[in-house]
């Protein structure tokens, strides 16, 4: 296993402590940051034929960099997921030469991969209406069918991430018109809550064995610990099989047909970034997947000089 120096894998941790610390990023962003850098750092010792300490690793050159980008391609890695782990580099670069006082502009200056946005696929309005219904067909137990039910119809009906929809506690039950949700980064959001979705979570928490308490996970699994996000992707996987849909129509899609069904809707670009919790308009541009006429249209709509 090739070694990195203490003092590169000390610098490294204490960028990530201050990631996580000042950024308030996520745990899986930190744990992406942390592969990257360290696979970048194991393939420079490689390269060099030794471990490199901070000195030598300030002192990385263009031939250094494309020699990284070659060899991280050679291994599978698509451009968008090299374009990732150079942004990460970069970034461990940024504030280590600030750091130690070195000028970082060779791996700063290290070009991104071009490629294609990946556009969400959302479902037509109609096939996710009759995804919430083949779903519940799916399960051997009501309760069961219930639950999957209301967890479907928050990622449609309030555009949550699954991971914001499980994270739900019985403290969050009933549910009011507006629901607080903790998002990517701890950012928390308000919501707006449909009826529809009250109800069927109202009807899961009925008709389910274990009892509603206010620091247990609000959706359960069926030994009453925490539901597991793969057993609604699986009964997703189930329901379009049956339904003749994509392979894209999955829990995720369904908070895309959200976003995209609120825009064709006449639904502001703005309240639907608030909604989605994106920090920037841009990633809801790409979410729903917006194109240049209906930017456009809003454009003259609102801005003052239009």
């Amino acid at each position: 296993m090739t070694l990195i120096s203490p003092a590169a894998r000390d610098a490294l941790q204490t960028w990530l402590e201050r990631q996580k610390a000042l950024k308030d990023a996520s745990d899986h962003t930190i744990a992406a940051y942390s592969r990257d850098v360290t696979d970048f750092l194991a393939f420079i010792t490689e390269h060099k034929g030794q471990a490199q300490g901070l000195a030598a690793l300030s002192q990385i050159t263009v031939s250094d960099m494309r020699a990284w980008m070659a060899f991280t391609r050679g291994r599978g890695v698509g451009s968008r997921s090299l374009a990732r782990k150079l942004s990460a580099v970069k970034s461990f670069y940024r504030w280590l030469a600030e750091r130690e006082g070195f000028e970082p502009t060779t791996v700063l200056s290290a070009r991104t991969p071009k490629f294609s946005a990946k556009l969400p696929r959302p479902l037509a309005e109609g096939d996710a209406r009759d995804m919430i219904g083949a779903i519940e067909m799916q399960a051997d137990q009501d309760w069961i069918g219930a639950r999957d039910v209301a967890v479907v119809t928050l990622l449609y009906g309030c555009g949550l991430r699954i991971s914001e929809a499980l994270g739900l506690t019985g403290r969050d039950f009933p549910l009011a018109e507006t629901l607080r949700v903790l998002g990517k980064g701890k950012k928390e959001r308000l919501v707006p809550v449909l009826p529809a979705a009250q109800a069927a979570v109202a009807r899961y928490v009925r008709l389910c064995p274990f009892p509603s308490e206010p620091d247990k996970p609000l959706f359960r699994g069926v030994r009453g610990g925490a539901l597991n996000p793969r057993a609604i992707q699986k009964v997703m996987e189930q329901a379009r099989m049956q339904l003749g849909l994509p392979a894209s129509a999955t829990p995720h899609a369904m908070r895309h047909s959200f976003a995209t069904h609120l825009l064709n809707a006449g639904g502001d670009l703005r309240a639907i970034q608030e909604l989605l919790g994106h920090a920037s308009l841009s990633t809801t541009q790409a979410y729903t997947a917006v194109d240049l006429n209906r930017i456009l249209q809003v454009y003259d709509k609102t801005h003052p000089k239009a």
